[in-house]
């Protein structure tokens, strides 16, 4: 794959509003971590399925933590993350499109525990190579809130 330049690159902020369009999810806080490789993701209620598939819950909303999206997917990999601090576990990898701007990208992400996390989700380096640059001095430049939202 040929490299995009600097010049043909969006600049995005340390962190924005993603969505999920085939999820039904629109207006999600996502934080952008160049040092993660891989996206991480929030999610309750893990349950296997047949053929190769996994059903988990979505919270959509921070101030409203029953609010929240199921989502069945089909299982891309299980593999081990090993965290900053050298603390290892296993995740369940998932394949989704999401859209940041006007732009989709289908991306893997891993579903955890993020519940103590300010944000539900990570975005890492893989889901933004060759298309992004990274303002860490500004955050929201490619979405704006969803009205409703708080």
């Amino acid at each position: 794959m040929k490299r995009r330049s600097t010049k043909e690159k969006t600049v995005i902020g340390w962190r924005e509003y993603i969505d999920f369009p085939e999820w039904g999810i629109r207006g999600f806080r996502a934080k952008v971590d160049t040092g993660a490789r891989t996206s991480s993701l929030h999610v309750d209620d893990v349950k296997l399925l047949k053929d190769d598939r996994i059903k988990f819950y979505v919270t959509v909303s921070k101030k409203e933590p029953l609010k929240r999206k199921k989502v069945v997917a089909k299982i891309h990999r299980r593999g081990r993350v090993v965290s900053s601090t050298g603390h290892g576990t296993h995740r369940w990898y998932v394949r989704a499109t999401i859209r940041i701007g006007k732009s989709d990208h289908r991306i893997t992400l891993n579903l955890t525990d993020r519940s103590g996390m300010n944000f539900p989700m990570l975005l890492g380096r893989t889901a933004l190579e060759d298309d992004f640059l990274v303002d860490v001095d500004r955050s929201f430049l490619l979405s704006k809130k969803k009205k409703g939202k708080k």
